[in-house]
Formats: structure tokens, C-alpha cells, sequence
């Protein structure tokens, strides 16, 4: 899947994408690229991915839509750097979490939560996650605040590999609840899981334990 505007296409991330140095003095009075990326997502927020167009967009921003290429090449550049832009909206735990020690779960509720009230505010952010890489700077660090609450959990190898993707798959599948589902059934959800990812890292602990014991005697 693409998105619900181009069906299709495969195009390639911005992020990974270096443009050419232009002159500042051809740059279109007034307009910058972030001030682009914020209309783009006030304009997603107000008509969704159907509706969204370059022509549009220009419109709001009260220049030609042939200025709005001075700064991206295609507006699959605008989407990516608007998904990029809300996933900064949220504020990410920043621990520290020592290796099997408390606090962690807390920590992923709340980057759970903080993503689901993302996707429910943007509900066009969940099929662009979809669509895209997604390793603009704040989906990298998203990913990193994610990586550091899986090393707190003390799983390793299989284990924590599973526990990962667990988590992953829960989140991603929020994009299409998101307004289904009721918050409590949410953190219900939610608390399952981190009861699951808890048995498991006391149960490879106890493991580890045993066999260092046996190893002993």
C-alpha cells in the first residue's frame, strides 16, 4: 500500500533524497519549508489524504503550486515530512532503564498512548506509515526510545526479538482502531501484552538462574 491518493507508486523517501543547492536568492518570497510541512499537515487534518493536492496546498499558502517545487520534488516529499513532523509531537520516555529493572513498563504505556493520541488526531498518519520508510529524525527517535525500553526488559536473543515485533505489531495495529476502539479497551490491551512480555523476561531470568546454578554444582 501507498496511500489512498496514489495507489501504486513506490516512491522514493525524501530523507534518503539530497536535492540540489539552489541560490537563496530564487527561493519564492515567503516561503520556507517548514512553513510548507505545517500547512501540509493543517491540510491534512482538515480534508484527509483524498482531498490533499498540490494545487491546494498552494492555494492556502497564496502562491502558485510551481512555487512549492522550489523546496520538494514530489508531494509524496510533502506527506513524508508532514508524518515526520506530528510523530514529533510526542513526547517520547526518556528512562534511563537499567537491564531487567522496573520503570520500563511504564514507559512503554506511555509510548503506546502517546502514539495512539498521534494517529487519533491525524488520522491520516496511520496509512502513511504504511506507505512510507518512515526514518524521518523523529520516527528514528521513536525507534530509539522503543529500543531502549526492549533492552530494559532483560530479554535477549529470540526472546526479546519476539517481544520487539510484539510490540510493533500492536502499535501499527492501533492505526486502524484508533476510533473503534474505546481507550480502556485499549490499555486493556495494552496491559495485556506488557503482562505477557513481563512473564516472559522472569521466565528467561529464572532460566538464566537455574542453569548458572547448575553450572555451579
Amino acid at each position: 500500500m501507498v496511500t489512498a491518493t496514489d495507489p501504486g507508486e513506490n516512491p522514493t523517501s525524501v530523507w534518503l533524497v539530497a536535492r540540489p543547492a539552489r541560490r537563496r536568492t530564487e527561493a519564492p518570497s515567503g516561503l520556507d519549508r517548514e512553513r510548507i510541512t505545517a500547512a501540509t499537515t493543517r491540510l491534512l487534518d482538515a480534508y484527509g489524504l483524498t482531498r490533499f493536492s498540490m494545487r491546494r496546498l498552494a492555494a492556502r499558502l497564496g502562491v502558485t503550486a510551481m512555487s512549492l517545487y522550489w523546496y520538494v520534488d514530489t508531494k509524496h516529499d510533502l506527506l513524508e515530512l508532514a508524518l515526520d513532523r506530528v510523530l514529533g509531537e510526542q513526547p517520547l520516555p526518556a528512562g534511563p532503564y537499567g537491564s531487567g529493572g522496573a520503570g520500563w513498563q511504564e514507559g512503554l504505556r506511555d509510548l503506546a498512548r502517546g502514539y495512539r493520541r498521534v494517529l487519533a488526531a491525524h488520522p491520516w498518519v496511520a496509512p502513511l506509515t504504511a506507505a512510507y520508510p518512515n526514518i524521518g529524525p523523529h520516527a528514528r527517535a521513536f525507534d530509539a526510545a522503543l529500543q531502549r525500553l526492549m533492552d530494559a526488559t532483560g530479554l535477549v536473543g529470540a526472546a526479546r526479538t519476539g517481544a520487539h515485533q510484539a510490540v510493533r505489531q500492536f502499535l501499527h495495529g492501533c492505526g486502524g482502531a484508533v476510533r473503534r476502539a474505546s481507550e480502556g479497551d485499549f490499555c486493556l490491551a495494552l496491559d495485556v501484552l506488557l503482562a505477557g512480555i513481563e512473564a516472559k523476561a522472569e521466565a528467561e531470568a529464572n532460566a538464566t538462574a537455574t542453569a548458572q546454578v547448575t553450572a555451579d554444582t
